[in-house]
């Protein structure tokens, strides 16, 4: 693979939780139901890769989302969460509402 990459826009999607997150990317990510829908779970899925054949057959990850709802740049959670992605292989683009 040559910086193959594995593109999930979420701008539009009000995303309120963390759970509303995992729903969004759920799909578009491949991830199994036994999926443990938590920050932990999200780095080894990641980073470690071996959870998610979608994921694992691309190089670089990429979810864009609106800041708004669980992005508005207040929520620690959000931050964490932002924290996993590391900015090269995986990234979490956050989006300004015009």
């Amino acid at each position: 693979m040559t910086d193959s990459k594995l593109i999930v826009d979420l701008r539009g999607r009000l995303i309120e939780t963390l759970n509303d997150f995992w729903n969004a990317v759920r799909e578009p990510c491949g991830l199994p139901d036994w999926f443990g829908r938590n920050l932990d779970a999200c780095s080894d899925t990641i980073e470690t890769r071996g959870i998610s054949e979608v994921i694992d057959s691309h190089d670089i990850l990429i979810v864009h989302v609106d800041q708004r709802g669980l992005f508005d740049g207040q929520r620690q959670e959000a931050n964490v969460l932002a924290g996993i992605f590391d900015g090269e292989q995986n990234r979490l683009v956050v989006h300004g509402l015009a």
